[in-house]
């Protein structure tokens, strides 16, 4: 209370010095000409009392000296506004003018993404490709220019709801084939608000196995199913068993065809050595029928593209 009495002498005081308050009355004539705040008013138009807006000078302010849309902010950590992801609204409540602040897009896709890290652990991929980008993706060969270029076009014309396929991009190791995928995710992030997950596939079959301990085996998958875009990378390193074959991929990739949901992969083996590869298990079996359903989910959901040119990790 001591600290508002305070506040409320300085002001006393500064309203007294001519300077100050030439200062203050510009400071109010820029407000209610601000753009923002004369849409408000229209919009609130009868609702809206002189009275309201002399007691809301600072919060009128306040509102018109953060970003709305965050085009200025690279990233979340370099957000510029008072609360880092929260975009202010002007609110008429209980006769009085006031601030709310709401989550931001990037906000939002960050708060998506940490809810999904802490339910798939295998999502995890290294820094280089949770930041991978269009601009370094290296062109030095036409298979790597077809893959880009089908890229490019994906994030310029995906919208939600919209039946398109996703890419199977195959080749030998360290070409670059994970890197795009993050580059894709970015990008959606970036200009779409879209949300994708990039799922390393060896590592979530082992988890999967491991949650049939705690019980959380269907819930996991019911989020790799039905997330927006889905990207599974390194299909075929796995070790083949029947029940992470029939069991975890069968039921994603055909959910994911029910519902039209872009799909994409990396995998060292084209299609017929993926087709190999899911025929025969751990165990020996030979199962082709299950490993051709398989296959033929995956030729639905994407489209193949090999990718060449020299080892990037190298």
């Amino acid at each position: 209370m001591k600290a508002v009495e305070n506040i409320n002498e300085t002001l006393k005081r500064l309203s007294s010095n001519p300077g100050f308050r030439q200062r203050y009355e510009e400071m109010k004539r820029e407000i209610i000409s601000h753009p923002e705040i004369r849409a408000f008013l229209d919009e609130h138009r009868g609702e809206v009392t002189r009275s309201m807006i002399e007691k809301s000078w600072m919060k009128l302010y306040e509102y018109i000296s953060q970003e709305k849309n965050c085009s200025r902010c690279k990233s979340l950590d370099q957000c510029m506004n008072l609360m880092k992801g929260y975009v202010p609204e002007l609110v008429v409540h209980n006769g009085n003018i006031e601030i709310r602040y709401k989550r931001c897009q990037k906000k939002i896709l960050e708060d998506e993404r940490n809810k999904t890290r802490k339910l798939i652990q295998s999502m995890h991929m290294p820094k280089s490709i949770l930041e991978a980008s269009f601009g370094d993706f290296s062109l030095d060969h036409p298979g790597r220019l077809v893959a880009y270029d089908l890229a490019v076009r994906f994030v310029r014309e995906y919208e939600p709801g919209k039946k398109m396929k996703g890419l199977y991009l195959y080749g030998k190791f360290g070409v670059g084939k994970s890197y795009l995928l993050g580059a894709i995710a970015n990008q959606l992030a970036d200009m779409k608000q879209v949300s994708s997950l990039i799922v390393y596939v060896p590592e979530f079959f082992r988890e999967m196995k491991e949650s049939l301990g705690d019980h959380s085996t269907g819930e996991k998958l019911e989020m790799v199913k039905s997330v927006p875009v889905l990207m599974l990378d390194d299909i075929g390193a796995e070790t083949n068993s029947s029940w992470t074959r029939d069991e975890v991929l069968g039921p994603i990739l055909q959910y994911r065809m029910q519902e039209d949901l872009p799909t994409f992969f990396t995998s060292n083996f084209n299609y017929e050595e993926l087709m190999y590869h899911l025929t025969y298990t751990q165990r020996g079996e030979e199962e082709k029928l299950k490993a051709a359903r398989v296959l033929e989910r995956i030729k639905y959901l994407a489209v193949p593209v090999k990718m060449e040119g020299l080892n990037q990790r190298a």
